[in-house]
């Protein structure tokens, strides 16, 4: 094996690694607690109601130990968070 395609494979591998450690999507229970801040961070990172957002969130996050992926949507790979909703019907969890 040559030095660029051993160069290549210890590259991908390592990017693989990276991606798997900042990424908090999974399923539910695949979080812990103190990995909640981090996960809803990135989950309210868009929205213009940043301080609403994070509240709720690692609300959710604590009772779901999970937290969809992305910034919006997704919310079928947390079923716990998705079905948390409000006294009036709403979701609960951003």
């Amino acid at each position: 094996m040559d030095r660029l395609s051993l160069f290549s494979i210890v590259f991908l591998l390592l990017s693989f690694g990276f991606a798997i450690q900042t990424s908090y999507a999974g399923g539910e229970g695949s979080l812990r607690a103190e990995e909640c801040p981090a996960a809803c961070q990135v989950r309210c990172s868009e929205t213009s109601h940043k301080k609403p957002c994070l509240f709720y969130c690692n609300k959710c996050c604590a009772k779901c130990l999970c937290v969809p992926s992305g910034t919006y949507g997704h919310k079928e790979e947390c079923p716990c968070y998705n079905n948390w909703k409000t006294k009036e019907g709403g979701p609960k969890c951003p």
